[in-house]
């Protein structure tokens, strides 16, 4: 006896659609990337140099358990060669700033801005409650993030 499988419909269940959430209900983990460059405490600062070209922002310098220990900034790069340092004998644990400003992705974006205009960050490592680096946020990333829900255009409309 042949038994014949029995065709399933191809109909798709209906997906939820993405609900425009206003800007000023967005968080920092709704924006985030979590192509971020990170490196240890051991790395030399040479190697960290060639990370940063090569990455959107600056080095996060981790543990093992991916726990931010600092940040290694053009900043930071930059002041090492002006008192004359090898980055190739020096490590990040030389170089880095420590204990960096992070917010956890729960961060209102609004509060976030707020931050932004108020510091010379450019960006900020976001981190979860046990310190873990989970992402980076940009001034880029809050710009676009603006754009896509009309905040500019808002702001406008209200002078």
């Amino acid at each position: 006896m042949v038994v014949k499988k029995r065709k399933t419909s191809t109909v798709r269940p209906a997906r939820p659609r993405n609900k425009r959430v206003a800007f000023e209900d967005q968080t920092v983990g709704d924006v985030l990337s979590t192509r971020v460059q990170a490196a240890r405490l051991d790395t030399k600062g040479d190697d960290l140099a060639a990370l940063f070209v090569k990455g959107p922002g600056p080095v996060m310098i981790v543990d093992k358990s991916k726990h931010l220990l600092g940040v290694v900034s053009e900043q930071d790069l930059l002041l090492s060669l002006d008192e004359g340092q090898q980055w190739s004998a020096l490590s990040a644990k030389e170089i880095m700033s420590e204990n960096p400003y992070s917010v956890p992705p729960e961060t209102n974006l609004s509060t976030f801005v707020h931050v932004l205009t108020e510091s010379d960050l450019i960006s900020v490592p976001v981190v979860n409650a046990e310190n873990r680096l989970v992402g980076i946020v940009t001034r880029r990333d809050v710009v676009r993030a603006a754009l896509r829900r009309g905040a500019g255009r808002q702001a406008r409309g209200r002078a």
